[in-house]
């Protein structure tokens, strides 16, 4: 809080390089002549954080020059949704459907260990939700745990239900062992994604891997995101993944993901899942207006409790978001909501020119070397050559020419 205060911005000017690789990026950096390696992004600070926490290479360098490596849990989320018009996994049409269809997404959720997924895919730098409602909102420290998924440790830790509760509920659900009671048949979810490459090959095994622990089977339907955004405005996609970042962090930002008349398929809205819930909407209509205030935490509590027993979505992950700045930034903040950080960062130049010079100095011996190896080099053929205009003529009699 040292400039708090003080007129703003910091700086006279910014020069913003592009450069064509990464690595050039990551480089320069290191050695001091970028003062931040991204603007706007948190890769590179969850990168170098990776580095360290492994031991690479490049950890000592980072340490060593004091490079500052701030993170947070970005305010957005990555999830899994079911479709609330489908008739396996939606919201049903007869009591008896709706409460089948739901013990369905219940022993889904409790199988799809995202512990797991975040260990392997994240690097242990996101962190699984309970709800829409996820870090950095108001009321997220409200919610405790998600008890259709965990149970709550006296130790206030969150334990995954077992996978023989998944089981228990798939079969009240008509599934007995991921099969139909009444006609015998595989239960086959369809699974609509958009992605390319080894590594979300990977993800598309890991999900794969959640439905087979319930012997369910998983048709992966694989497309483009444009043909992947049809699916959702026509409500053709069974189960589904996506994400959302925070426009502003407002919980009413969240939770109308999950509005009725917001719903993507009927209204063109941000509701992919297309849930509706009567009381759930009205209590949206009276949430999301208020200040923050007890009245609109009891509001969002009591709709966190609705959506996480209806289960529209497995609530995914936040990603962590991590900042990269020089020990001479000042004021350096990882943020995906602060787009306009800019006028904020102080630089100490003073410090900046010193350590570049530290960092940079001239090596000099290589050059020593080449030249002697080019002296050695050089040095037989100007003998010879010497040699060559030093020598006498002889014919061939003896006689000197």
């Amino acid at each position: 809080l040292n400039d708090c205060g003080k007129p703003t911005p910091f700086v006279d000017k910014v020069v913003s390089v592009i450069e064509k690789e990464g690595t050039s990026v990551a480089t320069k950096f290191i050695q001091g002549y970028y003062d931040i390696p991204q603007l706007e992004r948190g890769e590179p600070g969850v990168a170098y954080q990776v580095a360290i926490q492994d031991d690479t290479g490049m950890s000592n360098e980072l340490r060593d020059r004091k490079i500052q490596l701030p993170s947070t849990i970005q305010v957005g989320f990555y999830h899994f949704g079911f479709n609330w018009l489908d008739p396996v996994v939606g919201q049903g049409k007869t009591p008896e459907e709706q409460l089948r269809n739901r013990k369905l997404r219940h022993a889904l959720s409790i199988a799809f260990d995202l512990e797991e997924y975040v260990s392997v895919f994240e690097d242990d730098r996101a962190q699984p939700n309970f709800s829409a409602v996820v870090p950095g909102l108001f009321g997220n420290d409200l919610v405790k745990t998600n008890p259709v998924v965990y149970d709550l440790q006296p130790d206030g830790r969150n334990k995954r239900k077992p996978l023989s509760e998944a089981k228990r509920l798939l079969a009240e659900a008509g599934y007995p062992d991921g099969r139909d009671a009444k006609t015998g048949k595989p239960l086959v979810i369809n699974y609509d994604v958009q992605g390319v490459g080894p590594g979300y090959k990977a993800r598309l095994d890991w999900v794969a891997k959640q439905f087979a622990k319930l012997n369910v089977q998983l048709e992966v339907r694989n497309t483009d995101y444009n043909r992947f955004q049809d699916k959702m405005r026509k409500g053709a996609a069974q189960f589904f993944f996506w994400g959302w970042l925070a426009d502003y962090p407002d919980p009413e930002n969240f939770l109308f993901l999950l509005y009725g008349p917001n719903s993507k398929a009927k209204f063109d809205g941000e509701n992919a899942t297309n849930y509706a819930n009567p009381e759930f909407d009205q209590l949206f209509a009276r949430m999301k207006d208020l200040d923050n205030t007890p009245e609109r935490a009891a509001l969002i509590q009591r709709m966190v409790a609705i959506m996480q027993q209806d289960s529209p979505m497995i609530w995914g992950w936040s990603e962590e978001f991590g900042g990269a700045y020089q020990q001479w930034v000042h004021n350096g903040k990882p943020s995906n909501i602060i787009r306009d950080q800019l006028p904020y960062l102080r630089i100490d130049q003073k410090l900046r020119t010193q350590k570049i010079q530290e960092w940079n100095r001239p090596v000099w011996w290589p050059l020593a070397v080449l030249a002697g190896l080019l002296l050695l080099l050089i040095w037989p053929a100007w003998r010879g050559w010497k040699r060559r205009q030093e020598a006498r003529a002889v014919q061939l009699n003896g006689d000197a020419a």
